[in-house]
């Protein structure tokens, strides 16, 4: 048997994906799910995708309980974001947790002041293993917090590059697009297949998403302090596209003085070409969600715009795979030394 993990939260679509997950990795074992709205219903009337499970056919979600998730190895929390931080106050120290909302991805408690209504947690190791220096962090952490699916494709798109002084941090806009399993499971009138189908709407415009921060966090400690470090301004404008799930993610900086577009590509294969789960595509090949649908892929293609002087990088990944639940998965791998690539795949569903 192998490592024994909770979830807290299974019931949205992030904790049905982390079900679905870990139903098929081959070193851990599934402990307490919990949905304290859903308690005593049984896994599969929320998830019938998971039918036949022999661990969860029969499962219902119990109460989200400290007592009930204190003796996993490991325990998941894909909860609403301010509900993370109560949970984690009654667990045992000693417990690996990872949570994938946005409760402790802020240094700065004034960051936070200004994007979110709750008080500042903390901070947990910010668990992004592909930037510089992520892994050993994520190794050595008991709690990590999971980056959030747009902070996932910008930074992925960005950091190198200004690593390298390709571009300029004090001008970078990002305009992302989502699948509308982003904003959760819980009924809205926006979200009804009505009011989405053959519509794409632009929504809290004007720098006021809580990615704009953790963007802008990430990305200013990957800026080149050579020859001089400057202040990092992200202007970030998400949608929502009329699709079940994906991101997709355009991000523009100006370009710095020596850069080319040959200098842009060999940045990002020099961050990626070794990893097993970002791609930069081959040049012409542009990113499109639908290819990285059920993966923990992130497929990147960059060009320079030389006639508004700006790099521009697109990514496309899955927001419930590399922006949430699949990620969470290759963090779980880091922290109980298993493979980093077990459980998962690079390889998308398309059609």
């Amino acid at each position: 048997m192998g490592a024994r993990v909770a979830v807290a939260g299974a019931s949205g679509y992030a904790g049905g994906e982390l079900l679905r997950l870990l139903a098929g990795h081959p070193d851990l074992e599934i402990g307490p799910v919990a949905a304290q709205g859903s308690a005593g219903t049984r896994v599969t009337a929320l998830h019938p995708q998971l039918s036949g499970h022999p661990g969860l056919q029969d499962s219902t979600f119990v109460p989200t309980d400290p007592g009930l998730l204190a003796g996993a190895d490991l325990l998941f929390t894909a909860l609403p974001h301010g509900e993370s931080a109560r949970l984690a106050a009654g667990l045992p120290a000693a417990l690996k947790v990872i949570d994938l909302g946005a409760d402790f991805r802020l240094e700065d408690p004034q960051a936070w002041a200004r994007y979110h209504p709750t008080p500042h947690a903390g901070h947990w190791t910010y668990g992004l293993p592909e930037l510089p220096g992520a892994r050993a962090a994520i190794k050595a952490s008991a709690t990590v917090a999971a980056p959030g699916c747009y902070a996932t494709a910008s930074i992925l798109a960005l950091a190198p590059l200004l690593a390298a002084g390709l571009v300029e941090p004090a001008d970078i806009v990002i305009v992302a697009a989502s699948g509308t399993s982003g904003a959760g499971r819980a009924p809205r009138p926006d979200l009804l297949g009505s009011e989405v189908m053959g519509s794409m709407s632009a929504y809290q415009v004007g720098g006021t998403h809580r990615h704009t921060p953790e963007i802008e966090q990430a990305l200013y400690s990957e800026r080149s302090v050579v020859p001089r470090p400057g202040p990092l301004t992200v202007s970030f404008t998400p949608a929502l596209a009329p699709m079940a799930r994906g991101i997709l993610a355009t991000c523009t900086a100006r370009l710095a003085p020596a850069a080319t577009a040959a200098k842009l590509r060999e940045a990002l294969a020099a961050a990626y070409d070794t990893e097993p789960f970002v791609h930069l595509l081959p040049e012409g090949q542009w990113p499109g969600t639908g290819s990285t649908l059920g993966s923990n892929a992130a497929h990147l293609q960059v060009a320079a715009d030389t006639h508004a002087g700006r790099a521009i990088v697109v990514c496309a990944l899955d927001n419930l795979g590399k922006g949430a639940a699949g990620q969470a998965i290759q963090i779980a791998n880091l922290m109980l030394g298993l493979p980093e690539t077990a459980g998962l795949t690079a390889y998308g569903v398309a059609p």
